[in-house]
């Protein structure tokens, strides 16, 4: 006969048991924490989430780093005009990369790409262009992350992120950014 006290005892232990396995899966480091940008080499697609105001980098659909961002200083809508501040939309590519940039580091994308030629030599304007995904303005060193959008129609981070991002990016890079 199995004393009371015991069958009580193994139950609770149970219960901590699962209770600690389930709070571990809840909080475990998941595979795509940016501690895996450092086990991979290169990321092979940017998605870009204005309303969300996130940039992630992956490589064979996995997550391997997430950032939030600043946007244009008008980021609703896609761009159409030079000085609109909005971030274009679309599907681009990284084309250059500058290291000598007036922000920290700075990924080219192809915008604009031909029907925003077209769209706005229609219109009688001019499509803007160097559209980037940078750091901070070079002004401010490596201590102020500016809050808010504030670029012209980039897509801004952290200093220290744009140098993770900058070692796992290759031109050709697809870059898709949303509304």
């Amino acid at each position: 006969m199995v004393h009371p006290g015991a069958k009580r005892t193994a139950i609770l232990l149970i219960a901590v048991l699962v209770l600690g396995w389930g709070l571990w899966q809840l909080y475990r480091p998941s595979p795509a924490s940016p501690d895996l940008a450092t086990l991979v080499d290169r990321v092979d697609h940017i998605l870009i989430e204005k309303s969300a105001r996130r940039l992630t980098a992956s490589r064979a659909g996995q997550r391997v780093l997430q950032y939030d961002i600043a946007l244009g200083f008008d980021p609703i809508g896609d761009k159409s005009r030079e000085g609109d501040g909005k971030t274009p939309e679309g599907l681009f590519t990284i084309d250059r990369r500058n290291p000598n940039s007036s922000y920290h580091l700075s990924l080219g994308i192809t915008y604009p790409q031909p029907k925003d030629i077209r769209r706005a030599a229609a219109a009688g304007i001019d499509p803007g262009g160097d559209i980037f995904i940078h750091g901070q303005p070079n002004a401010l060193g490596n201590l102020v992350t500016l809050p808010g959008d504030w670029t012209a129609g980039c897509i801004a981070i952290s200093n220290t992120e744009m140098e993770q991002l900058w070692r796992l990016v290759d031109l050709g890079t697809r870059v898709e950014i949303r509304p």
